[in-house]
């Protein structure tokens, strides 16, 4: 029995020992908004749908791989729009796969300005699979154990919005919770609380370029706050391309292209720059495919966010 516990205890410990890789990385952030701010819900002015997959660390074994797709859209019925995120992923033993229902509703200020207050209502299914690790005594009846547990949560977020600059604050699971193994306490943070904070900002240089900056902020308690930070020129109204730096973490270079009116290609790639640099790994690689119905959209008037 002590035996197990320590078992239990030892690898729990490895996989929280970072308490910001909780919520799901992503370098390409920017395209899918949703996927941690309910607030972002319809501002496309038409069906939006977004679909991320993203392999961290390649070449270390057991290294976070990530999926994510979202979809939203406007209502008939005024200043309200619904959407919905789905996201998987998994790290060592641990996968986690979340889905939640997304609400928003807008006020129209100035001309061209709007703030959305949205909601978020859902779940995620987290299991630990234990004879995916290494263990020392392959006949312990703890390396075949697994433990798979369904967490409710709901989140909420703001977002203010013009033609050519946003900002946003969202909080995508406010409900902390513990993860048990029967009687025993595994973890007492296993999902912890986190803050997004976003702006981003679009300045027209030429006729040809204009260049976006944006960065993404995440806070969590007991944890170092991250930050993102990009700057993408827009070239033709069809081709993105830029630079991304993540504090103290790594570096990276991103591009999309937009096939069509509706349908938008994208990739990233970013490297580590702290102690990750010593491990050999070849970067992380995080691809996007966007498909957006508008009416009035046309490359002659691009929606930057």
């Amino acid at each position: 029995m002590i035996r197990k516990f320590s078992f239990l205890v030892f690898t729990l410990a490895i996989m929280f020992a970072s308490y910001s890789q909780q919520d799901e990385q992503s370098s390409l952030y920017m395209f899918n908004p949703l996927q941690f701010n309910p607030a972002y819900a319809g501002t496309k002015d038409g069906l939006s749908a977004v679909a991320v997959a993203r392999a961290q660390w390649i070449g270390v074994k057991g290294a976070p791989q990530s999926q994510f797709v979202s979809i939203h859209s406007p209502l008939k019925f005024k200043n309200m729009s619904l959407g919905a995120h789905l996201s998987n992923d998994a790290i060592g033993a641990r996968s986690r796969t979340s889905l939640y229902a997304d609400y928003a509703y807008t006020l129209r200020l100035k001309k061209d300005q709007k703030l959305n207050f949205g909601v978020s209502a859902g779940g995620e299914q987290i299991s630990v699979d234990y004879s995916a690790l290494y263990a020392l005594d392959p006949t312990d009846p703890s390396y075949l154990a697994s433990i798979s547990q369904f967490k409710f949560n709901a989140g909420a977020g703001v977002y203010y919005y013009s033609d050519r600059f946003y900002a946003g604050f969202s909080v995508p699971r406010l409900s902390q919770s513990k993860l048990y193994d029967g009687s025993y306490l595994l973890s007492g943070s296993y999902v912890k609380r986190h803050y997004f904070l976003s702006a981003g900002y679009v300045m027209p240089i030429n006729s040809v370029i204009d260049l976006k900056s944006s960065f993404l902020v995440k806070m969590v308690a007991n944890a170092p706050v991250t930050v993102d930070l990009n700057v993408n020129a827009f070239m033709y109204k069809k081709i993105w391309f830029g630079g991304m730096y993540r504090f103290n973490e790594s570096i990276g270079v991103n591009a999309a292209y937009q096939v069509k009116e509706f349908l938008m290609f994208g990739y990233s790639f970013d490297y580590p720059i702290n102690g990750l640099s010593s491990v050999r790994n070849f970067g992380s690689h995080e691809i996007m495919l966007s498909y957006c119905f508008a009416k009035n959209r046309s490359f002659g008037s691009p929606r930057y966010f």
